[in-house]
């Protein structure tokens, strides 16, 4: 391999087949927050255009680039190609970027979290009473939601449900006396609305993709450095 140095290119294909690694690893995590049930459909029910998962969908598309990215960087080193490592550094600096701005996003979202779950929640409060379809879905991931939890209703507990209460009682059954419960209409209930657990939830995926793509952020520099290193030896061969 002359004039090149045997180390430093199999080093490169060792790091980018760890950043091709990195690219399901993000992929992953962000399609895991995607279609997570917890807190996802109550979330995205109702007249609400507010998407909560704006940054998720930009590191879908980023782990689906870096898998791309990671292949293009391996077949650089091992062919000495300084087109695909050229395309590469590009690339990936691209990449660097645009996961910058989705953590900014995401971290955006964060400290407005309260303000925009409160005004989706408040939203589709009416939908616990409602009788059309939309009502009847959101109710139903509504209970799955509370039965998980423990909780009931979305803000003001037990009312939310409002005529529906009866209907939609069991998921909010306290039986437990380790519980906090009221009475609400003869029946033991749990005291907790679930607002809490929701916010609780989104946080917690929220923190996963933003501690997943910052923790990249070194990877990919030392991804930058190899390939133009490597790039500028094989151009001086």
């Amino acid at each position: 391999m002359a004039g090149v140095s045997g180390c430093l290119k199999y080093s490169m294909f060792i790091f980018n087949f760890l950043f091709w690694l990195c690219g399901i690893l993000i992929l992953g995590a962000a399609i895991w927050v995607r279609v997570s049930k917890d807190g996802q459909e109550i979330l995205n029910s109702g007249d609400s255009v507010t998407s909560s998962y704006v940054s998720v969908n930009i590191l879908i598309a980023v782990g689906s680039v870096i898998m791309i990215l990671g292949f293009l960087g391996c077949c650089g080193a091992v062919r000495e190609s300084r087109c695909m490592l050229l395309l590469f550094f590009i690339g990936l600096l691209l990449i660097l970027l645009l996961q910058v701005a989705a953590g900014v996003l995401g971290a955006t979202f964060k400290s407005e979290s309260e303000r925009v779950l409160n005004e989706t929640l408040y939203e589709n409060i009416k939908l616990l009473s409602g009788a059309d379809k939309e009502a009847e879905a959101f109710q139903k991931a509504l209970i799955k939601f509370q039965e998980e939890f423990k909780c009931c209703g979305l803000v003001n507990g037990a009312a939310d449900w409002g005529n529906n209460f009866q209907e939609n009682y069991k998921s909010c059954e306290c039986s437990s006396s380790s519980d906090a419960c009221v009475t609400y209409e003869g029946k033991q209930v749990y005291e907790q609305p679930c607002i809490s657990f929701i916010k609780e939830a989104v946080a917690k995926h929220f923190l996963i993709v933003i501690g997943v793509a910052f923790g990249l952020v070194v990877i990919e520099i030392l991804g930058l450095v190899f390939s133009m290193v490597l790039y500028c030896q094989i151009g001086s061969k």
